[in-house]
């Protein structure tokens, strides 16, 4: 299950393995052990950009994702792209009282669930489906979630926003 890992943020690095073993457990807990998964983080400026082509809102957001299966020429290992912006959960992890690792692995389980066909704007039944099952695999990969990121100085980064 090849995870796919790619960060445009410069005051954040991410521990990759880390970030790779933590996708690898949600997947499991979907059973899509076996899929392909690509991880972006970005700024809000992408993903305001992201936000407003894909679905028409002009605003950033915390978490897209863009399911790969439904696409007219998917494969079928191939699930996704889950893309966080970086800057948004950090205002929402400071806001909720939490860590940032905390906040980024809540995003990425989120943006998994819609790749596996979750989606809380359907209706309100399927918004509780979504949060049930969210909430189980936060509680199954929390010992996982600790320490995916390390904040750095910008001048020793190498990305670009």
């Amino acid at each position: 299950m090849p995870i796919h890992t790619q960060s445009h943020i410069r005051r954040v690095t991410f521990d990759q393995t880390r970030v790779n073993r933590l996708a690898q457990a949600i997947l499991r807990d979907v059973g899509e052990s076996s899929a392909e998964l690509g991880i972006m983080f970005v700024g809000d400026q992408r993903m305001r950009g992201l936000n407003r082509r894909y679905r028409g809102k002009d605003r950033t957001t915390d978490v897209l994702a863009f399911a790969m299966r439904e696409a007219p020429h998917g494969s079928a290992g191939l699930l996704g792209d889950v893309v966080i912006a970086v800057p948004t959960a950090v205002r929402q992890a400071k806001q909720g009282r939490r860590s940032l690792d905390e906040e980024l692995t809540e995003l990425l389980v989120h943006g998994i669930l819609h790749l596996c066909g979750y989606d809380h704007e359907r209706n309100e039944k399927e918004a509780r489906r979504m949060y049930r099952r969210q909430r189980m695999i936060l509680r199954s990969v929390s010992r996982l979630a600790k320490h995916v990121n390390h904040t750095r100085h910008a001048s020793h980064s190498t990305s670009h926003e």
